[in-house]
């Protein structure tokens, strides 16, 4: 996703009245791991619901486990619920049965109005048929008479730009081209809830910004979201509230900040280490290695204390602890480091390179195998935005000699001030000026 628009979204109305307009109560789904069980208990639960005779169970069969398990929420009318949670979480799984697209083992979803899913855009167009054919097909699915797909018909085409391609069959059309049409289809139904499963990274950044035009004015008429991203800076801009999902278990609801920061702080106290904001590599023997290694890796604050979790907007130093040997003649060396959300989409959001910046680090050598010392990354502003985070870092002897590295060091960023819907801090200085004979002055 991205953010151009995105800060208009938040401008949502508020219900003045309990408007209910989707209540999932007690919705439990189960799934079998097992491709041939699961087409056996397939047929043998059609089976037993033609006969009247399957009843519903709480308990699983070889091989089944929960997708969901006793999951109940509401959403109001002019609200964007947020669904957070890792992969196999069952935020997907929710959408589909709140789209009908299969039905609950357990529990009910009562839905007062029309739902548009944006899940898998163009999945459920026909390769043969041509782009107007399949726009008709889809929009009477979404519950539209011919008369009101005649009437929004040319907005479609106008919205999803595919110009003369409409009259072509689908399967002549590219992917993005083919969600474009499935986006274009599915806002214009006017729906009363809108499904959004990871779908609206289509098209240009051109026609991103205009799906965000859309989505804030469909907000403001009054249609309710439920959004899946693992982008927080989506969930936190568009959402005023959010659930979060852990094994097909909903572990907490609430506000989008607070639900966030818990999914956040788990995500990363999951991650297997124990020591958080500290990484210690295990020695190795001077016969592997290459005149350069990393001890460990860690953060000082700006007197130079270790701390746990860097501050965004504070002094921070990234510290590495290293040793090296006179005889393998290395006298300076390159620090360069990458840094992405370690609940994001893998994306790059910081890299750093002291060979980019021309700046070649002199080390020292020990005497002995037991002597260490530390190389020191100092920034005056940390610009990371409070989350959880994984670097990858390497030492290089020049551009192509790699002596040592570290696949994946992985910290928490915290902040004393607010910063929910912030990318990243800006260093800043507050005054108050007023122009005198050509000059400014305080």
């Amino acid at each position: 996703m991205i953010s151009i628009n995105e800060q208009d979204i938040i401008a949502m109305p508020q219900s003045n009245e309990n408007d209910i307009i989707l209540s999932v109560n007690g919705v439990s789904k189960k799934f079998c791991r097992d491709l041939k069980r699961s087409l056996l208990y397939g047929v043998q639960d059609i089976t037993s619901e033609l006969l009247g005779l399957r009843e519903k169970s709480d308990k699983l069969r070889e091989k089944e486990f929960w997708a969901l398990n006793n999951v109940s929420f509401q959403l109001r009318r002019g609200e964007a619920l947020g669904l957070v949670g890792k992969n196999g979480s069952g935020k997907s799984t929710l959408l589909r049965i709140i789209a009908g697209l299969i039905k609950p083992d357990a529990g009910c979803v009562e839905i007062n109005g029309r739902v548009a899913p944006l899940i898998a855009l163009g999945a459920g167009f026909n390769p043969i048929l041509t782009g107007r054919e399949n726009i008709y097909a889809n929009m009477s699915i979404l519950g539209l008479s011919k008369r009101e797909i005649d009437e929004r018909f040319d907005e479609v085409i106008e919205f999803a730009e595919i110009g003369d391609a409409i009259d072509a069959p689908v399967q002549t059309y590219s992917s993005g081209m083919a969600a474009r049409l499935g986006f274009a289809s599915a806002i214009h139904t006017e729906p009363d809830i809108l499904l959004i499963d990871e779908v609206l990274a289509v098209g240009d950044i051109k026609f991103r910004a205009k799906c965000y035009s859309k989505l804030h004015e469909l907000l403001q008429q009054g249609t309710s979201f439920v959004l899946v991203s693992h982008q927080p800076h989506a969930i936190l801009t568009v959402c005023n509230s959010a659930i979060y999902l852990m094994k097909g278990q909903l572990i907490e609801s609430g506000d989008t900040y607070l639900i966030m920061n818990q999914y956040e702080a788990d995500l990363f106290n999951n991650s297997g280490k124990k020591e958080l904001g500290r990484i210690s590599l295990p020695k190795k023997p001077k016969n592997e290695s290459l005149g350069f290694d990393i001890v460990s890796m860690f953060f000082r604050d700006s007197e130079g204390n270790t701390i746990q979790s860097p501050v965004s907007g504070e002094m921070t130093s990234l510290c590495i602890e290293y040793q090296a040997y006179k005889d393998k003649e290395i006298n300076e060396v390159y620090v360069s480091f990458v840094i992405a959300e370690l609940n994001g989409e893998s994306d790059i959001i910081l890299r750093v390179s002291s060979f980019d910046d021309g700046e070649a680090l002199s080390i020292f050598s020990g005497e002995n195998q037991q002597e260490v010392f530390e190389l020191q990354v100092q920034m005056p502003y940390l610009c990371l935005k409070p989350g959880s985070y994984t670097m990858k870092f390497v030492i290089k002897k020049d551009s192509l000699y790699i002596l040592d590295f570290v696949e994946s060091f992985r910290f928490t960023v915290t902040a004393k001030g607010a910063m929910s819907k912030c990318m990243f801090y800006q260093p800043r200085v507050w005054k108050s000026v007023s122009k005198i004979a050509g000059h400014l002055s305080d």
